[in-house]
């Protein structure tokens, strides 16, 4: 029997099921960051005593950072899903982008973004 070189049409469709999950949350997540640094709740330190002001600034601006960095990192993410939906139509999801093997199921229901099979993943690092 020979190698399977991509995934049947019924595993793309559970394959996609699995990032739609995944996209809905990050998207959550990216948007309860987002009014994080927005401030949309309102719970500033305007309204605070002028003596703990000065201290509540800098922690606020360091929270805000890393939200920041955070909702990129967020939004990195939803794109790489989005990507891996593109893939799906194009029936090229879980083809690892250096071997050209099929990445394992196991590895894409974790990772359902995933464009380097382990074996790939390994020698990027060497």
């Amino acid at each position: 029997m020979s190698e399977k070189t991509r995934y049947t049409d019924v595993e793309l469709e559970e394959f996609r099921g699995i990032i739609l999950d995944k996209l809905e949350a990050a998207r959550r997540d990216y948007d309860l960051l987002k009014a994080t640094l927005m401030n949309t709740d309102g719970n500033d330190v305007t309204d605070t005593s002028p003596t703990f002001k000065v201290l509540e600034e800098g922690a606020a601006t360091l929270s805000k950072e890393e939200a920041g960095r955070l909702a990129q990192r967020q939004m990195k993410f939803i794109q790489s899903l989005q990507a891996a939906l593109v893939r799906i139509e194009n029936k090229t999801y879980g083809i690892c982008r250096e071997t050209g093997k099929l990445i394992p199921a196991e590895r894409l229901r974790v990772v359902p973004h995933a464009t380097l099979s382990i074996e790939a993943k390994q020698n990027q690092g060497k």
